[in-house]
């Protein structure tokens, strides 16, 4: 049996989803709508329920999984579905939501075994203890996490994977270049997006916390450090602890992306550009992969909504 992802255009199914996310909105005409996102473990995709009653609203919420009717269809270059009907599994149906989550291709354990390995080579004292303490602290969370509520490493476990991933990107850039500092590279990486892990709720109905949307990992994860060295008893004003602060700070890049402060030293810098080739890379693969060679990929929002040519084999 197909997996939502893998439906073509026009094609009409009957399948066991989970429901990701479920908004409510309200339509011109004044009435309310659900704006839906329906997952299985070959992804996400969209479908609005329109004319939705308050009960339907209250049945059909986030982390439910629904049997769904529908029809694959495109709007505005992006994958969505037309809902034709849906209902609540039955308890003699399919009805976990861990059967419907997408997840990283790496295994938990193998994670951390690489990310614990990595924190070997943290040569500063402060650095480690401080990557240390907040990977005990939030283990569960780093290891459980996605990345994003939706463009990249959009799924369980997508927040370790994509620090595994710029980890093994910044250890072959290390090589290359003697120069920069691994330990500091090393220590940005694995910190860098650790305040997902309050800025997101979790990896079955990912939604941005109030903390989330109000503050942003980026300071989340600073507050953090800071905690950190009062409880490790680190002076939070030693070079070496501002200039940690700095990797996981301005490494958006620009201040309109959400930066306080641009980089200003190099590993700052080589850290912004391994996280957007990173984030880039998945955002263009996960797409890719669902596009037959000498077509256009869906509009990709993160990559400034342009589509992709994937070539014939040559």
């Amino acid at each position: 049996m197909k997996k939502i992802r893998e439906l073509t255009v026009d094609e009409t199914f009957e399948l066991f989803l989970l429901i990701k996310n479920a908004d409510v909105r309200i339509a011109k005409n004044g009435k309310k709508f659900i704006a839906f996102t329906f997952q299985d473990t070959s992804g996400t995709i969209d479908g609005k329920y329109w004319d939705a009653s308050e009960e339907e609203i209250s049945r059909f919420t986030a982390g439910n999984v629904i049997l769904l009717n529908g029809k694959r269809e495109v709007y505005q270059g992006n994958p969505q579905v037309k809902i034709i009907h849906m209902r609540i599994a039955r308890p003699d149906e399919p009805n976990q939501p861990t059967l419907y989550m997408e997840r990283a291709p790496l295994k938990r354990e193998e994670m951390v075994e690489e990310i614990n390995q990595t924190v070997f080579e943290i040569t500063n004292a402060h650095w480690q203890r401080i990557v240390r303490y907040l990977l005990t602290q939030y283990q569960k969370e780093f290891f459980d996490y996605p990345a994003a509520k939706r463009n990249h490493h959009a799924f369980a476990n997508g927040l370790a994977y994509h620090t595994v991933s710029m980890l093994r990107l910044g250890k072959a850039i290390c090589k290359e270049y003697n120069e920069l500092n691994a330990a500091l590279l090393y220590s940005g990486i694995i910190l860098h997006d650790l305040g997902k892990v309050k800025e997101l709720s979790g990896a079955m109905t990912t939604e941005y916390t109030l903390s989330g949307n109000l503050i942003g990992h980026l300071v989340l994860v600073d507050e953090e450090i800071t905690k950190a060295c009062i409880a490790l008893k680190i002076d939070e004003n030693d070079e070496d602890v501002i200039v940690l602060r700095h990797m996981v700070l301005a490494h958006h890049g620009l201040l309109e992306y959400g930066s306080p402060v641009r980089p200003r030293i190099m590993e700052a810098e080589v850290l912004h550009q391994i996280d957007n080739i990173d984030a880039s890379i998945q955002m263009m693969l996960g797409s890719v992969r669902q596009t037959e060679p000498g077509q256009y990929t869906d509009r990709i929002f993160g990559l400034d909504n342009r589509s992709f040519y994937v070539p014939k084999d040559i």
